[in-house]
């Protein structure tokens, strides 16, 4: 994440026209609402666009235009930045777009404020009486194979691409349709094919070449729930805790018969004496593409750079469902036959469950560096941690496995101020810094004067 004060810094020493800023992960919203703030403060008065896969039109209209001295506009999507910024640019055209953004935004905060939030809201501790019951019957529990913390390095590419998901390659390319559908579609289909025999193309070359190498690391642990936490033990000394992690409960009201669900609801509990299993893992297959983006990019070859990069995202997505079949089936064992097809596979038609956080059911990034700890990560499969908990390289895959055969996605959604309060607590830091964490997930309004960062 580039600092508040480099972004300004380098906007007044270029003189720049407008400002954009990019969140991939959520704690990049709230450095953009600090970032809006400083514009006031410094009085630069250009328009800040707004973008990225974590942001969104309400979150702009809400937390960043109120606070920003200047304009303030989300792109939805990169191919309409340059439209907007000939309007931005343009004498005749810019009263009439930030009049039309201005006015939606008024709406917007509007519906925001006067939404009746707290009222489809529970409470934590009543959230947690609605809670999914684990059944004290060890017919829902299975011990792995093995216990342990593992890795494995160079695997193989050509087995971890039969695990591709195309259909999400042609959403990278802004193709949409689901593969192999797609190739019949009379507007899309001759494009996807040219796009698809190309991708094979440099498939076959990744593999035979060994552009990218592959690694992996996972561990299946003894493990228990202790509320929304969850205790992961040592496979040598079962009473020495290793790491814990702190997982977040849905509180919305639900229909009567549906729980408030929590992922640590699919471990036994603590009380129950019960020895139940957990495991997690992180895998990439980005390791080494950098010299041949550069050479690619020198060559003035922007193409064949994108593609390697999209390439080497959906190994690591096919890399990750690789492992946890080979989890299921074997290392842990649970599902030892399956008769799945690949297409059932990338389906998600098997027991258990495989959440990653910053994902719906655990949108908490910063957990990943639990993860990254328990299982030392960057040492035995070379993937790094950045500040803002973003994974280089890029083309990597972190997450949790439970066993549960009624473990099942579901979206966090919004949480209450008390369980902020709570996760804080649990996880030793201030309710600020949660609030940063997870600012698109609070249904409330977080004091802002509490986020203490670096000042210019």
């Amino acid at each position: 994440m580039v600092p508040a004060v480099k972004i300004l810094q380098t906007a007044i020493d270029q003189q720049v026209d407008v400002i954009g800023l990019s969140g991939l992960i959520t704690p990049s919203l709230e450095e953009m609402v600090r970032v809006a703030e400083e514009m006031k403060r410094m009085d630069i008065n250009i328009p800040l666009l707004i973008g990225g896969a974590t942001t969104s039109e309400v979150h702009t209209a809400v937390r960043i235009a109120p606070v920003a001295g200047g304009p303030v506009i989300h792109v939805r999507d990169a191919s309409l930045a340059v439209g907007i910024m000939r309007q931005l640019l343009s004498d005749d055209n810019k009263p009439a777009l930030l009049g039309s953004v201005n006015s939606k935004y008024d709406l917007l905060r509007k519906k925001y404020n006067t939404s009746g939030k707290g009222e489809r809201y529970l409470s934590l501790a009543d959230a947690r009486e609605n809670r999914f019951l684990f059944s004290e019957n060890t017919s829902e529990i299975f011990v792995p194979k093995k216990v342990g913390i593992f890795d494995s390095s160079d695997f193989d590419l050509g087995e971890i691409a039969g695990y591709i998901d195309w259909t999400f390659f042609f959403h990278a390319w802004k193709l949409g349709g689901r593969y192999p559908a797609i190739f019949n579609d009379p507007v899309k289909g001759v494009e996807a094919r040219k796009l698809f025999d190309e991708a094979g193309t440099m498939l076959d070359r990744i593999i035979k070449e060994k552009m990218l190498r592959a690694n992996a690391t996972w561990f299946l642990l003894p493990a228990r729930s202790v509320g929304d936490s969850v205790e992961v033990f040592s496979a040598e000394d079962p009473a020495k805790v290793l790491k814990t992690f702190h997982f977040l409960r849905n509180q919305e009201k639900k229909p009567d018969g549906t729980s408030n669900l929590c992922l640590a609801d699919f471990i036994a509990p603590k009380e129950s004496n019960l020895n139940d299993y957990l495991g997690g893992f992180a895998v990439t297959a980005g390791i080494g593409i950098e010299p041949w983006v550069r050479e690619f990019e020198a060559s003035h070859d922007d193409y064949s750079a994108i593609m390697l990069k999209i390439l080497a995202d959906r190994l690591a997505e096919a890399f990750a469902e690789l492992l946890h079949h080979r989890v299921r089936t074997d290392y842990w064992g649970y599902s030892p036959v399956e008769n799945m097809t690949i297409h059932q596979i990338l389906k998600e038609e098997y027991q258990g469950i495989r959440p990653a956080p910053g994902y719906p059911a655990c949108p908490d990034h910063s957990e990943k560096k639990v993860l990254f700890e328990l299982m030392e990560v960057q040492t035995k499969a070379g993937i790094q941690l950045t500040e803002s908990f973003s994974m280089y390289p890029a083309a990597s895959v972190s997450g949790f496995y439970f066993a549960h055969p009624l473990s099942q996605y579901f979206a966090l959604g919004k949480i209450s101020h008390d369980q902020a309060e709570d996760y804080a607590i649990r996880k030793g830091v201030s309710v600020s810094q949660v609030e940063k964490w997870l600012n698109v997930n609070l249904n409330y309004e977080p004091r802002l004067n509490l986020i203490q960062d670096e000042k210019f």
